[in-house]
């Protein structure tokens, strides 16, 4: 069979007993009318429940049907999978896991077909529906009672999806051979598997599989768990699988021994399994792999070793049989193995060796096989070998034909080079021409000739150009003397680069070069200037050079802009806002401090009295009406910079003020526009008119956004949804109209 027969990783997922007669009750409910009533005819009634009835059984029957079908069967699969099968999962229990539910479906069918039969006859709406009550009730009681099979099955197909893809049919390599020997650690090397190997017994729990290639074709190569010597009905699980193995599969069998012995089993116990399992690759290739030579074993062997390794490939007993002290009197045959055949699977040594050797044994005997069945017979029967007319006894010779006129070219040529001289580099063509048909032309005697002719004046070939010029890699060929032009020096022109029409050479400067030097010279003339120490103040383009003072000054003044910068990013990846030259932050700022910030700068007194004179005029600008009381005890020297003023302070003097200058009657001054008047309430921690606005409308775009995540229509929507499923209790839907599903 082929190997898509056994894709067991397709099987559908076996469900529960609980969740498959939920399914099944769901999507009757959902796929069957919904609305009755008691006035209906009696007629419509009936049918109304049957339908229902049908269809639950229906689906019953279409999913228990799925799940037999799904699962191989033992009387279709190979006696390979068969064994494995009954090894891993017992047929017994498989099998009446599997007829129970086929059983099952024939008793829903005939629970079915009852209830139908009794609601024919059903006479009111209330007896129709208790009849139908009873047919689902009892179909739900019949799948719980197998729900043990049906857990069973599922943790059956888990496990056959996870068992490797083996083709009973291919090319296979099958290793066996005593737990701890090398097995998995050979396969990771001739194939592309990843097997775990540790340094312990019984690593290998199970078949591996893993594929490699030889001889063009594909070949897969099956590491099985060890093997330990003793009765078939004491093997356990594990063992059984390899046993299996070697049973069934047509394949060449690669035995591992350690003749070290550092598995834990001693060669003579390797030996005795070797002779026990014998009878289970009788007529297969048979490959005995001594491992592990990288131990030195090969030193250490005693003559008792030496006759036991002999024996594994000796064709007649040549040391006892196991339980036996002596040999018979007459000789024994025996199963030998084809070759003895020594690998490191650490160092990687023999292991080419025995790839080789096993495949090519599987091969011969697969070819045999083939050759000596029916159908290699019919094959020759439609095949005809053609003969040429006459054979070899009338011509033996057999020579070519060739046409007159190329033996006329070719005794011309001839004469014409035996009358004139040849050049030394036309010589190994001319031979090739005057050869004849067929003949092999021997490149090395044109090797020959070009040494010879190194001394003399030839045509210097790319080869020899390469050479000179630094060999592969650095050597690029100049393919414009290759150019097939009218003229043979435009090969070397310049060829014009177009663009949108128009020559690109069009619009370079001739003299960009020239002019790009000067520029160069003139910055460089301009760096050493500027790097000369003036002993006094020297003028260069109407300015004057920096003295030490002056640089370390703007030095200073450097980093400290760049601290301002780098504590203003701080602050606004903290998410603070800017703060503004009118922010009532600044209003501790001082002309004294302001005149002492300047002189840290190392600005000149009269420059300091300069900046502190505009500030105090523009203070004094700003301020509107008359000051505060608070600003008239501060006095001029402790203006505030950005200081507003108060709404109290109008433009017109108020009357019937108090002797502290407060106002004890409605205050007359000229507010702000309406257009910008926010709330009161609204100003506590906002800036502007602007701030106060974006605030309000982040606020809001919150609360739209939480009211479109829960669906409601507006702030006052407090409706909670009920959460009943209102699809199967009320009204019908069409079909396609269950989209969410």
């Amino acid at each position: 069979m082929a190997q898509s027969h056994y894709n067991f990783k397709r099987i559908q997922i076996v469900t529960g007993s609980t969740a498959l007669i939920d399914v099944v009750l769901s999507k009757t409910q959902r796929k069957t009318p919904t609305e009755i009533h008691r006035h209906f005819a009696i007629s419509r009634i009936r049918a109304f429940y049957t339908r229902k009835v049908k269809y639950a059984q229906q689906s019953f029957h279409d999913k228990l049907t799925r799940i037999v079908d799904d699962f191989p069967h033992f009387d279709s699969l190979h006696p390979f999978y068969a064994d494995l099968f009954n090894v891993l999962y017992d047929r017994d229990h498989y099998k009446l896991a599997l007829g129970q539910l086929a059983h099952a479906r024939s008793l829903i069918d005939g629970i079915a077909r009852d209830y139908v039969r009794m609601l024919k006859y059903g006479d009111s709406l209330y007896r129709c529906k208790q009849l139908k009550k009873a047919a689902l009730g009892r179909m739900c009681t019949l799948i719980k009672r197998h729900s043990s099979s049906l857990a069973y099955l599922e943790q059956v197909r888990q496990h056959m999806a996870r068992l490797p893809s083996i083709d009973p049919t291919a090319r296979t390599l099958l290793i066996a051979g005593f737990p701890n020997v090398g097995k998995s650690s050979f396969l990771n090397i001739v194939s592309r598997a990843d097997v775990e190997v540790q340094p312990y017994a019984f690593t290998t729990k199970s078949l591996f599989i893993g594929h490699t290639d030889h001889a063009y074709l594909r070949w897969q190569v099956i590491d099985t768990p060890g093997i330990l010597d003793h009765a078939l009905d004491e093997r356990n699980t594990i063992e059984m699988q390899s046993i299996t193995a070697l049973a069934h599969l047509r394949a060449a069998v690669l035995f591992f021994v350690d003749p070290s012995e550092s598995c834990g089993y001693t060669l003579k116990q390797q030996h005795s399994l070797f002779r026990n399992v014998a009878p289970l690759f009788a007529t297969k290739p048979l490959i005995v792999v001594a491992n592990k030579t990288d131990l030195g074993w090969e030193q250490e062997l005693t003559p008792d070793t030496e006759a036991l390794l002999a024996d594994f490939t000796s064709p007649v007993a040549t040391v006892p049989a196991p339980g036996e002290d002596m040999l018979p009197a007459e000789p024994v045959s025996q199963r030998a193995a084809d070759a003895l055949l020594k690998t490191s699977a650490r160092d990687a040594t023999g292991i080419a060796a025995v790839k080789r050797t096993a495949c090519e044994l599987l091969l011969a005997q697969r070819v045999d096989a083939k050759v000596k069945s029916r159908k290699a017979q019919a094959v020759l029967n439609r095949l005809h070998l053609a003969q040429p007319m006459g054979g070899d006894q009338t011509n033996p010779e057999r020579p070519p034909t060739i046409p007159a006129s190329v033996r006329a070219k070719r005794a011309a040529a001839a004469a014409t080079a035996e009358a004139s001289h040849v050049s030394d580099d036309d010589a190994p063509f001319q031979r090739r021409l005057a050869g004849k048909p067929g003949a092999r032309i021997d490149s090395r005697a044109e090797d020959d000739d070009d040494e010879a002719m190194e001394g003399s004046s030839r045509r210097r070939l790319e080869r020899d150009l390469e050479a000179e010029a630094g060999g592969p890699g650095v050597y690029s060929m100049d393919y414009r003397k290759l150019y097939d032009l009218k003229r043979p020096a435009w090969a070397y022109d310049i060829i014009p680069e177009i663009v949108d029409g128009k020559n690109v050479a069009d619009f370079v400067d001739a003299d960009i070069e020239a002019k790009l030097a000067a520029l160069e010279a003139e910055e460089d003339a301009r760096t050493a200037v500027g790097q000369v120490e003036y002993a006094s103040e020297a003028v260069l383009d109407g300015y004057r050079a920096l003295t030490d003072e002056e640089r370390a000054t703007v030095a200073m003044i450097r980093d400290r802009k760049q601290l301002l910068r780098a504590s203003s990013a701080r602050e606004q990846q903290r998410g603070r806002m800017s703060v503004s030259r009118n922010s009532g932050a600044r209003k501790g700022l001082d002309l004294e401090n302001f005149r002492g910030h300047l002189q840290t700068l190392g600005l000149d007194s009269a420059d300091v009295e300069e900046l502190t004179e505009k500030v105090r005029g523009r203070s004094r600008g700003r301020s509107r009406g008359p000051r505060s009381r608070a600003s008239s005890e501060r006095g001029s020297g402790a203006v505030v910079v950005g200081s507003k003023r108060n709404r109290s302070a109008s433009a017109v003097p108020a009357t019937g003020a108090d002797a502290g200058g407060r106002s004890n009657s409605r205050s007359v001054s000229v507010g702000p526009r309406a257009s910008k008047r926010i709330r009161v309430g609204s100003t506590s921690g906002i800036r502007d008119v602007f701030h106060a606005k974006k605030a309000e409308k982040t606020a809001r775009a919150k609360t739209e956004k939480r009211i479109r995540r829960d669906a409601r229509k507006g702030e006052g929507d407090r409706h909670i949804f009920d959460e009943k499923p209102k699809h199967m209790i009320v009204g019908k839907r069409g079909v396609g109209k269950t989209s969410r599903r």
